[in-house]
């Protein structure tokens, strides 16, 4: 019962993960009123880096045993920082431009470009269904980003949204690197490296600071949207598994382009309403595809092999059952060892 309230819990913090990360893009795009997109970037990761930092000196800093970053993870470490500060500038400069609406569903290239960044670089395999999966989301990728209101042209803002969406994916390999070191650490460092970063690009581009309310509203939304988002999915990762978790999470996107609709007043259009199904398509077959990795069997091996009579005696530490009488000479016969308990994954 008590394992079973777990998994409970994990559940619904899993959900609570996916509705907490759907709000940025709606509730940004209404604070983009004010602020600039790269400052907004800024503010949003010192928001969730100083917020995860907080929750690790209250709640983690004590039951933590994660091992720290070290100067091997640097590489790895510098380009996630580096492609971080440039994808949520990239992300707030489509917001900016482009329909809220399309650009969350938009969000989910990202599983493409993770894919075959890790296919090109880390020669991971890609099963058929995920291969299919591409190509759904790529074509709904492809409809959504479409401007159809004047003549045909890709929009702006989407493209934008898309070249985020690639640097994440870039990024995402680069921190499943080091994904066995301390969360706390990388999404504190992440957020306010980042952040920083993103700050002083913007002055540099002559961006100006907004009231400090907007300032405080969009560290809020970057510390639930990204921080305790992340916190949360951790969380039910430790009761669900990675592949359980991410199922739930795939439902994101949806929950912030329907949260556009009530927030940003939005007019539904045909080409989101056909880039939607196309993208529950894919998306569908990229959770059946993460589950079926998953999804394991346990059965049991006898294991049966030929001694050679050049070599095998039999002395008091070898311990097999024999049918035959037994004695120290060479000699050559079959035997079984113990029944072994294997666990395989099917793909």
């Amino acid at each position: 019962m008590k394992n079973n309230n777990k998994k409970i819990l994990a559940i619904v913090t899993a959900v609570l993960a996916a509705c907490f990360y759907a709000i940025n893009v709606p509730c940004s795009k209404l604070l983009m009123n004010y602020i600039s997109p790269t400052i907004m970037a800024g503010f949003l990761y010192l928001g969730a880096g100083i917020g995860i930092g907080l929750i690790y000196l209250i709640y983690g800093r004590k039951k933590h045993t994660s091992p720290k970053l070290t100067k091997n993870d640097l590489p790895y470490t510098l380009l996630m920082i580096i492609l971080d500060i440039a994808a949520p500038i990239l992300l707030m400069i489509g917001v900016k431009t482009a329909s809220a609406s399309n650009a969350s569903l938009l969000g989910n290239f990202e599983i493409v470009a993770t894919t075959l960044i890790a296919l090109v670089i880390f020669k991971e395999k890609i099963s058929k269904k995920l291969w299919l999966a591409i190509f759904f989301i790529t074509v709904s990728s492809i409809i959504l980003s479409v401007n159809l209101s004047t003549s045909f042209e890709f929009s702006k803002g989407s493209i934008f949204v898309i070249a985020a969406t690639i640097c994440w994916g870039l990024e995402n390999n680069c921190t499943r690197q080091i994904s066995n070191k301390s969360i706390y650490q990388i999404v504190t460092l992440k957020g306010i490296c980042c952040g920083l970063g993103s700050l002083i690009v913007g002055l540099c581009i002559q961006e100006k600071l907004p009231e400090i309310k907007y300032i405080l509203l969009a560290m809020l939304l970057g510390f639930v949207a990204f921080g305790l988002s992340i916190f949360l999915y951790v969380y039910a990762q430790r009761y669900l598994g990675a592949a359980k978790t991410s199922a739930y999470y795939a439902i994101a996107p949806f929950i912030g382009s329907f949260l556009t609709f009530a927030i940003n007043k939005e007019s539904l259009k045909l080409t989101y309403v056909i880039g939607l199904i196309i993208m529950i398509g894919g998306t569908i077959l990229v959770v059946i595809d993460t589950l079926l990795k998953e999804h394991s069997h346990m059965h049991t091996h006898t294991i049966t092999h030929t001694h050679d009579g050049t070599t095998h005696t039999h002395t008091y530490t070898h311990e097999h059952p024999h049918n035959h009488f037994i004695n120290e000479e060479n000699h050559t016969h079959n035997h079984q060892y113990k029944k072994i308990l294997c666990k395989h994954l099917i793909k």
